[in-house]
Order: structure tokens, then C-alpha cells, then sequence
């Protein structure tokens, strides 16, 4: 840009001459105080010594400077900054999540959830990105192997379940497992409420059919018949071997000749159409992450008690900070004390929270056992 007169700029007399001498074009000394539009400059006929053009980059360029430079740094004294931090990495180190320390640390730490991005990724406080569960991920592709059919007839597809109305759907309830090592006995049943994003972990001794029913057979037991179909009365699944028997899923085991439940599956390689409870076990994973060498033929009830109130104690944004256990007892605080003693499933304080591997063996050191990994 050629820098000539701009609006501040003391170009004097009317006599078409600067300070220094030399010839000024009478257009610089009104608006638009430049020589943009000129048909002089455009054909390259202008005698004129100075002259002035606006590029609309570099006055963006020149903005944004001005609207980033007043925000550098840190809008606090030391002394808290250096608090908030040591708050900061304490909640990170439990596997908390930025959005939900700056909910539940709203007054000790004091700053959004961007904020506290910014502040990782500028490395403040000896924080990094390796800190984020989400933002460095280590995850070895795999090919897709070939698509098998489902199983089951059309009137459990995904299409009938899609056909039910909203509300229905809306309701339902996601059921899936949770594996180990491939070598491993047993598994996790999970069963996550869509409304209120509770997700129950069972441990099953073995990842078949008959041990999904069995499992099923023992929440209806601690629930009763009525809670169960409010709250699991609609099911969608997988293809997988564990869940073929849908009459035994769907059969009541406290009232003969009772259904407790409708269950349908979704279409093969399709899990995006259970995406709740897909999401949800990244939560689970914070607890008993893969590929360490874990074992989940060492996990015992009390292990999956503990990370089931972990998961379901943490608060959601979008519960509107509340946590899937709170959301449930207000719906339903006879199926909350049916899970707390019969699977001892209770909702923590948020300065309990241990979303991390560390918490679980911290938790089977003080009963005796050694860790997982």
C-alpha cells in the first residue's frame, strides 16, 4: 500500500501542496481519502507524487491485531491464576473434561470452558494438549470385514423401530457390551436410558445369550416389573451372539406370560444407530482404557460398581450440568435406591470423581486387590 494522506493525516492549504512540496491530489483531502475508484490511477495517468490505496486484507489484518492484542495474557493477579491452574490439572488428572470443570469449579476457577482450552494449549501452568483424552488419540485402523445380515426378521429391524413415533424412540433404551482381550471370559453388559443418559454396567461371567437374559432377569428382580418397562421397555441393540435370544429379552421373569420389554437390532456395521451408548463408553474407557493389557476376566462387581457411579456421577452439559444419577432419582428415586443396593450404583460428589485407571486400582488396593495394570 502506498502510504499517502489519510483522514488524520496534516495535509495542508488549498493551494493542492503538502509540507514538503510536493503536489497533493485534491480527492485525498475529502472523503474517501483515498485513491480507490480514481479513474487516473486505474489507467495510469495520475502526476500526483502521494498517494493513498485501502486493501481491505490488511485493514482486516490491522482489526483483528487490535481486538487480539488487549486479551493476551492472563485476566487475573498471580496469586489466583496460579489456583485456578492447580485446580485445573487436579480435575484433568481425574479424567474430567474442560466444559465440566469450568461448570462445577464456577467459582474457584472463574473462567469458560474456552478459556481453560486456551490455556492448554498455550502450555500455561505446565499444561498440554496430551492432557485431553479426545484431543490426542492413539487408534490403529482396521479394515471392515464383510457385512453379514441380521438374524432377526423385519418386524425387529431398525426400519420398524424407525417407524415408532418420536416420543417412543426418544425414550429408549441402548444396550451393548464392553469387551477386554479377545482371550477374555467376561464383559460388561451396558444398558444407557436415553433421557436421562444413565448407563448401568453388569459384569457378565461369560459373553453369551444365556448371560444377557440372566443379567436382565437380575435389574427386573431389583427394579420390579413396572420400572423396568418404564425405563427399559424399548431396547435397540446389535447383531451381536449375546443378544440372539430375544424371546428371553423380552420375556418377564418376575410374572409369567408377561413381556417386560420390545427389543430390535440395528442393521449390521451401522453403530452410529445406537449413538448414545457408543458415546458413553468413552466414559467407561477413561476407567478401563484398551489396549494396556487389561484383563476384564479380574474385574469383580464392586470394580464395576465403582465405575459405574463414576460415569454416571460426573456432570453433563448437556443435563445442564447435572449428572445422569441426579436426572434419574428425580425421575425415578425407587429405581436409584434399587440400583444402589442391589448393584451399588451411587451417586459421588463431584470432588470424589475418579475417571481414570488410577481410581480403580486406588479403590481395589484398599480392598486387598492388586491392580489391573
Amino acid at each position: 500500500m502506498t502510504r499517502g494522506p489519510g483522514r488524520g493525516d496534516n495535509v495542508s492549504g488549498t493551494d493542492g501542496r503538502d509540507a514538503g512540496g510536493g503536489r497533493v491530489c485534491p480527492k485525498l483531502l475529502s472523503w474517501p481519502f483515498c485513491c480507490n475508484g480514481c479513474p487516473y490511477r486505474r489507467y495510469g495517468h495520475c502526476s500526483y507524487r502521494w498517494r493513498c490505496e485501502y486493501m481491505a486484507a490488511d485493514a482486516d489484518a490491522f482489526a483483528e491485531l487490535d481486538k487480539v492484542e488487549p486479551r493476551r495474557g492472563v485476566d487475573m493477579d498471580r496469586a489466583s491464576f496460579e489456583v485456578a491452574v492447580s485446580l485445573i490439572r487436579a480435575d484433568l488428572a481425574r479424567g474430567l473434561s474442560p466444559q465440566q470443570i469450568a461448570c462445577a469449579r464456577a467459582e474457584g476457577v472463574g473462567v469458560s470452558k474456552s478459556t481453560i482450552y486456551r490455556w492448554i494449549d498455550e502450555g500455561y501452568g505446565g499444561m498440554s494438549n496430551a492432557e485431553l483424552r479426545r484431543k490426542v488419540g492413539y487408534k490403529p485402523r482396521r479394515k471392515a470385514g464383510a457385512r453379514r445380515q441380521t438374524a432377526h426378521g423385519r418386524e425387529r429391524s431398525f426400519e420398524a423401530f424407525m417407524a415408532l413415533p418420536e416420543e417412543e424412540r426418544a425414550r429408549a433404551c441402548e444396550m451393548d457390551t464392553v469387551v477386554g482381550r479377545p482371550t477374555d471370559s467376561q464383559c460388561l453388559l451396558t444398558l444407557l436410558s436415553r433421557p436421562c443418559k444413565a448407563q448401568l454396567p453388569l459384569l457378565m461371567p461369560e459373553r453369551t445369550k444365556a448371560a444377557t437374559v440372566a443379567r436382565l432377569d437380575d435389574l427386573e428382580r431389583a427394579v420390579g416389573l413396572g420400572a423396568f418397562r418404564r425405563i427399559l421397555g424399548l431396547l435397540i441393540t446389535d447383531n451381536g451372539s449375546e443378544f440372539e435370544d430375544a424371546g428371553g429379552i423380552e420375556r418377564s421373569c418376575t410374572e409369567e406370560g408377561e413381556s417386560r420389554c420390545r427389543v430390535y437390532y440395528c442393521d449390521p456395521m451401522q453403530s452410529q444407530q445406537k449413538p448414545g451408548c457408543e458415546r458413553n463408553h468413552v466414559e467407561i474407557r477413561k476407567m478401563l482404557p484398551k489396549g494396556i493389557g487389561i484383563s476384564f476376566d479380574d474385574l469383580d462387581d464392586l470394580d464395576a460398581s465403582f465405575v459405574g457411579s463414576n460415569v454416571n456421577s460426573e456432570p453433563r452439559p448437556s443435563l445442564m450440568g447435572l449428572s445422569p444419577l441426579a436426572l434419574l432419582r428425580a425421575a425415578e428415586p425407587g429405581v436409584a435406591d434399587a440400583l444402589a443396593e442391589d448393584f451399588g450404583i451411587v451417586e459421588l460428589p463431584y470432588g470424589e470423581l475418579g475417571l481414570t485407571l488410577a481410581a480403580v486400582n486406588r479403590e481395589r488396593s484398599m480392598r486387598g486387590l492388586g491392580p489391573l495394570a
